[in-house]
């Protein structure tokens, strides 16, 4: 089978899929992401959304929403912060695209005191003003991997070898989707295709230029595809991705040229790609932390210094993930990402 297929049925086949069967998220999980981190950075990335809804008229109804929203941690910040602008929180219907049971149910918990409203599909979410967050959400969508070969690509598929899962490669053939990735490539070298990226984010760019709003756009990966990216994590740690289907979380970087390409060809106003040290610093991030700081002692301050430069160091997060956000075409804008 193809990596793509391999990596669905690993993910989300309903009864031994990943994210089917547990919560991954945090330190008892698998791996954890930066709203589990610090408080931070749901706050900052709320005070982003508050910003974008004053600057784009403070509209009376919005739908609030984010695909892929692991326990609720990002919403949860996201709404404390949007409380305390006047007539934002009133404005906003939070919607969460999320089609785990099992991490719907965690969601429930963290956003008791909300009303939420949870869909399978980005689709199903209502007409209107879209403020939308997706926070490692395309690293986990199924990829195809492509090496260069001298008359063409070669797929790599998983198969048996000796009784175990392998992977190898198709035989060499021309394909139309990457023949503009020819002159910048050699032979031996691997492109990653991500089948569902243009259809997802075609679909935001599009909601975008209709009824206006805001994207942002956070996980890891580069402006273009390059290398072998595909990678497995279990209890924090890389493993395997072939020796335990459905035990380890699978993931690879986000083309972010393919992002920016479909949001725009849909309609939408797309920024430049930052890193999200940088998106967080102009945010500020160093104030708030010290604001936080002053508070703290001991062991918990040691933490709190800790998580900021997990963040924010170009050797941690800082560097290896990096932001994009779109908009309407005539739309103000952006803070902390369009040239002022």
């Amino acid at each position: 089978m193809t990596l793509a297929d391999y990596m669905a049925e690993c993910l989300l086949h309903p009864r031994h899929g990943y994210y089917a069967t547990r919560d991954p998220f945090g330190r008892a999980g698998d791996f954890i992401t930066a709203p589990e981190i610090s408080q931070m950075f749901g706050e900052l990335l709320g005070l982003w959304l508050a910003q974008v809804w004053l600057d784009q008229g403070s509209r009376s109804r919005i739908v609030l929403a984010e695909i892929g929203p692991g326990r609720g941690t990002l919403m949860a910040d996201v709404l404390r912060v949007i409380r305390k602008v006047p007539g934002m929180a009133d404005a906003a219907e939070v919607h969460l695209v999320e089609a785990s049971a099992a991490l719907r149910a965690r969601q429930r918990e963290t956003l008791k005191s909300v009303e939420v409203h949870w869909h399978d599909n980005l689709s199903d979410l209502p007409e209107g003003p879209l403020y939308l967050l997706a926070n490692e959400f395309f690293d986990a969508l199924p990829i195809h991997q492509f090496e260069r070969a001298a008359s063409g690509w070669s797929e790599r598929q998983v198969g048996l070898r000796e009784g175990r899962l392998a992977p190898g490669l198709s035989a060499p053939a021309p394909l139309a989707a990457l023949e503009h990735r020819l002159p910048d490539t050699q032979p031996g070298q691997i492109v990653e295709l991500c089948p569902a990226l243009p259809q997802i984010a075609g679909e935001i760019g599009a909601r975008l230029a209709q009824y206006g709003g805001a994207a942002l756009i956070i996980d890891y990966g580069d402006w273009r595809s390059l290398g072998d990216t595909f990678q497995a994590l279990t209890d924090h740690r890389p493993v395997s991705p072939f020796a335990e289907p459905g035990e380890a979380d699978l993931t690879a970087h986000v083309d972010f040229e393919a992002l920016s390409d479909a949001l725009s060809g849909a309609g939408a106003r797309v920024s430049p790609m930052v890193p999200q040290g940088v998106f967080l610093e102009r945010l500020g991030i160093a104030q708030r932390a010290g604001a936080l700081a002053r508070n703290l002692s001991g062991a918990a301050l040691d933490n709190h210094i800790a998580a900021h430069r997990r963040l924010t160091h170009p050797e941690e997060m800082g560097q290896l993930f990096k932001v994009i956000a779109a908009t309407a075409a005539d739309a103000p804008p952006l803070p902390a990402l369009d040239p002022a």
